[in-house]
């Protein structure tokens, strides 16, 4: 009794974990610098991002794609993301919990 408590309790604690990794990953390559939860900086708010993106097939392999390669200015402003250098863990990490909001 005592085990299955202690698995359902690691199993609910796991998406906690795992948005404070996605925090902690964004914080480390600079992520913050111009996006943030929930309000425009200079790029989009991560929950407008994943509110385009909600539902749509192949949508973290695009953000994936995009945030590698860069984007011009005119998808979410006038201003253009430089192509980002961040390994494909941590980009994962990142990308799943922008969706995530």
């Amino acid at each position: 009794m005592m085990l299955r408590l202690i698995l359902i309790s690691a199993l609910l604690a796991t998406p906690a974990l795992a948005a404070d990794d996605g925090a902690k990953v964004a914080a480390k390559y600079n992520c913050l610098a111009c996006h943030s939860i929930d309000k425009k900086i200079v790029g989009p708010s991560y929950k407008e991002v994943a509110a385009k993106y909600k539902g749509q097939k192949g949508a973290e392999e695009m953000l994936m794609a995009e945030v590698r390669k860069g984007l011009p200015g005119g998808k979410w402003g006038p201003i253009p993301m430089p192509a980002q250098q961040i390994d494909d863990k941590d980009l994962r990490t990142i990308i799943r919990w922008v969706l995530a909001q």
